[in-house]
């Protein structure tokens, strides 16, 4: 097998399995014996497990983002368009908690919170990226700095669903709060200049 093809049956077989059974729940041993390969094989293409799920991770989420930003919806208003693009986005960032990393990881490993810190400081410049790169956004810096901060209060408001919520039903609970009571707030400072 060449490179290319080892790492992604590598990339293959973790995104089953962290789908199907969690970060925490999944060994390395495992996923090289999905993988069809040795475990050293792993070691020589990422650095940790974490390692590949952080990979795996900005790869879902860079697809994911581009599908937001490119996909074409009807003329909208600016806050509108802001506003579902940060609830789609909210929901992405929900997803890669519940379907790639896995509450157990999220709430007892010592490393979650630095993980998804960082994964989160990674997401807001995609964003970021992805924002100013559409047509018809202003591009000076007082706008920048306030689409940040509308970027910033929205992923810190999502992620902390993660050490919150107790049940999807708490999830969808926070979700429809932070869409109808505090994302309009934050959406129309970002766009009032």
């Amino acid at each position: 097998m060449e490179a290319d093809k080892i790492k992604d049956s590598i990339k293959r077989a973790a995104q089953d399995l962290f789908r199907k059974f969690g970060y925490h729940k999944t060994s390395v041993n495992e996923i090289a014996k999905k993988a069809k390969i040795a475990k050293a094989t792993i070691y020589k293409y990422f650095d940790s497990k974490e390692a590949l799920l952080h990979v795996l991770l900005m790869d879902y989420i860079k697809v994911s983002v581009n599908e937001l930003i490119n996909t074409n919806t009807p003329e909208q208003d600016e806050e509108t368009h802001l506003s579902n693009l940060i609830m789609k986005t909210c929901r992405l960032s929900y997803t890669v908690c519940n379907e790639f990393i896995g509450w157990d990881f999220i709430r007892e490993s010592t490393n979650s919170q630095d993980f998804l810190k960082n994964l989160s400081n990674e997401l807001e410049e995609l964003l970021m990226q992805s924002f100013t790169q559409l047509p018809g956004v202003k591009k000076h810096d007082t706008y920048q700095q306030r689409l940040r901060f509308l970027i910033k209060c929205s992923k810190s408001i999502v992620f902390s669903f993660a050490f919150t919520s107790v049940s999807d039903a708490d999830v969808r609970k926070n979700f429809v709060s932070f869409q109808k009571e505090i994302l309009p707030y934050l959406v129309k400072a970002a766009v009032t200049i």
